[in-house]
């Protein structure tokens, strides 16, 4: 689609207090219980306005990748709370395991996605859906078949991200539901350019979350969030087996139907940890400018930087994001 002629934000590397954050506050729900059980536990306080057809947004991985949302639980929420549901996906923009549709079906079935249908949604082509409000795109390139949704369940793996910084939900749709050919393409790459990675920094942050706004606005009130803070590597899931160690201790889940305000929670959690343990996810997401994400995503109204953290396992008290990693111990590979 056209793009316009923008002057890119600045500031991604700079990390703003809650203090500092003004405006409306949205809910958030966390819990500590990395489990299947924890995961349906905080889902049920974000799923009513799932209605209809629903897609669930979910990151399947490379081949063996040891990072992923375990299948277990994804399949237990599924068979309880979702049946009928189906998780959707898109092809990839590098070549590899999930490139075309007959890889990424291959890929699927080695990391047990079988026990409910999987729509890679590029397989038949793309859909343009608007981008209201934006400056770098008056629409994105979708898979095709996002439009056969009702609802969208976007279940994300929070962890680093090699030119992102982080990926939280933001990422999760804005990069994973555009197709893999055009509108990955559009984000990623300097038209002419003979690298393929050539948009970095703030202009990708910005491109990404225009992409992750035509998601949302889509949906409307039919979408939710959740965010796993667990086996959080600098690496995105899409490093698969070659993704660096994980160093930052788990955190838990957190949930809500405010976007901006589940990735802003999920950054706040990681900076609340000690220094030795939020130093390489925290270096990670500041030398990639990855901040300009949430910094952005409240420029385009997506939501609210300020929120209730509601602790699900105590009698839903309000809590900050100190009280909630207060007890997380060190990472022990």
């Amino acid at each position: 689609m056209a793009m316009k002629n923008p002057v890119p934000g600045t500031n991604g590397d700079q990390y703003i207090p809650y203090a500092a954050r003004t405006g409306e506050a949205s809910t958030v729900y966390f819990t500590r219980d990395l489990s299947a059980e924890g995961l349906r536990r905080i889902f049920s306080r974000i799923s009513s306005n799932l209605t209809g057809k629903v897609g669930i947004k979910l990151h399947t991985g490379e081949p063996h990748g040891p990072n992923i949302i375990p299948r277990p639980w994804v399949e237990a929420l599924v068979k309880n709370d979702l049946p009928g549901a189906n998780i959707v996906e898109t092809n990839t923009y590098y070549e590899g395991d999930r490139y075309t549709t007959e890889q990424h079906r291959k890929t699927l079935a080695v990391n047990g996605w079988t026990f409910c249908p999987v729509d890679i949604m590029d397989e038949d082509g793309t859909v343009v859906l608007p981008v209201q409000g934006g400056k770098w795109f008056d629409g994105m390139h979708m898979g095709k078949n996002i439009v056969n949704y009702d609802s969208l369940f976007v279940l994300t793996h929070f962890k680093g991200h090699a030119m992102g910084g982080f990926g939280g939900s933001n990422k999760n749709i804005g990069i994973g539901c555009a197709d893999g050919r055009v509108g990955k393409a559009e984000i990623h790459t300097v038209p002419g350019s003979d690298n393929m990675w050539s948009i970095a920094q703030e202009e990708l942050m910005e491109r990404m979350t225009e992409s992750a706004k035509a998601t949302v606005d889509h949906f409307g009130e039919h979408i939710s969030f959740v965010n796993v803070l667990r086996n959080m590597s600098v690496s995105c899931d899409c490093e698969g087996v070659a993704a660096a160690p994980v160093v930052t201790p788990n955190i838990g889940i957190l949930a809500s139907r405010d976007i901006l305000a589940i990735d802003q929670a999920s950054v706040d959690l990681v900076y609340a940890l000690k220094e030795e343990d939020r130093h390489a996810l925290v270096e990670r997401i500041e030398t990639r400018h990855g901040l300009r994400q949430l910094t952005y995503m409240k420029e385009l109204g997506m939501g609210n930087d300020r929120y209730h953290l509601i602790d699900i396992d105590n009698n839903d008290v309000e809590i900050t994001a100190q009280d909630a990693v207060k007890d997380v111990v060190p990472f022990e590979g």
